[in-house]
């Protein structure tokens, strides 16, 4: 698994930092870590952790800018380092790093983009309440209602991309900077033809810090989602 990487955003996950070492052992190491000059001291702490453990990279930004520029800084690195495949999960243990295999596996076996979904036969959530899981199941189903598409969780941020996925979709055209950056990267895979799986996991919630949902990244989602239609319809997807 040497020519996968791991991009890790980390924006005040200061009580998460074993997140690093734990991502990177089911691969044997390469992680990439994102961060936008938390002030927490999060980005102090994983450039403690790269002098460390060695497989550990850190990239700082200057200023806070959201997940999803965070994400194509990650990729650019990714692509620059010669990763074949690039994954991404979150740094709060949501996703469990025991679970890269199986997404890796997935696209070794032909799969050009494996999703971790809640929302297929399988998968499932945890330690959440009915106005989360409502929220979450109900933007997924907005999304793919619009879209048309059969991507059962267009919402879920843990992902396996393969090379040539990246390379084609243009990233620096994505623009959303929240959660709706996982829809419009999913649907532009669509949208060029790749292959896309569902991997069934189960997603648990932060035990640790802060979640960085916001009504500002909600109505993002919403209103970006009718205009990634209107581009397709119109072409310019």
């Amino acid at each position: 698994m040497s020519d996968a990487i791991v991009c890790l955003p980390s924006y005040n996950e200061r009580e998460n930092r074993e997140a690093m070492r734990r991502a990177g052992a089911p691969l044997g190491g390469r992680v990439v870590v994102v961060d936008d000059r938390s002030p927490d001291g999060s980005g102090e702490l994983a450039d403690r952790r790269a002098a460390e453990w060695g497989f550990v990279c850190v990239l700082h930004r200057e200023r806070l800018e959201g997940l999803g520029p965070a994400y194509r800084a990650c990729y650019r690195r990714a692509l620059e380092d010669g990763a074949e495949l690039i994954l991404e999960l979150h740094c709060d243990f949501s996703h469990d790093p025991n679970d890269v295999p199986r997404l890796i596996a997935a696209c070794e076996s032909g799969a050009d983009l494996a999703l971790g979904s809640r929302y297929v036969p399988g998968g499932s959530t945890a330690n959440w309440g009915v106005g989360r899981r409502l929220v979450s199941f109900g933007g997924s189903l907005y999304a793919r209602l619009i879209l048309g598409v059969r991507i059962r969780d267009l919402t879920g941020g843990f992902k396996c991309y393969r090379r040539r996925v990246l390379e084609a979709i243009d990233l620096e055209a994505i623009h959303s900077k929240g959660y709706a950056f996982q829809i419009e990267g999913t649907y532009r895979t669509l949208r060029k033809g790749f292959k896309v799986v569902e991997v069934p996991i189960r997603f648990a919630d932060r035990t640790e810090g802060v979640s960085k949902m916001s009504r500002s990244i909600f109505l993002e989602a919403v209103v970006n989602v009718p205009r990634l239609r209107v581009a397709a319809l119109r072409g310019r997807l």
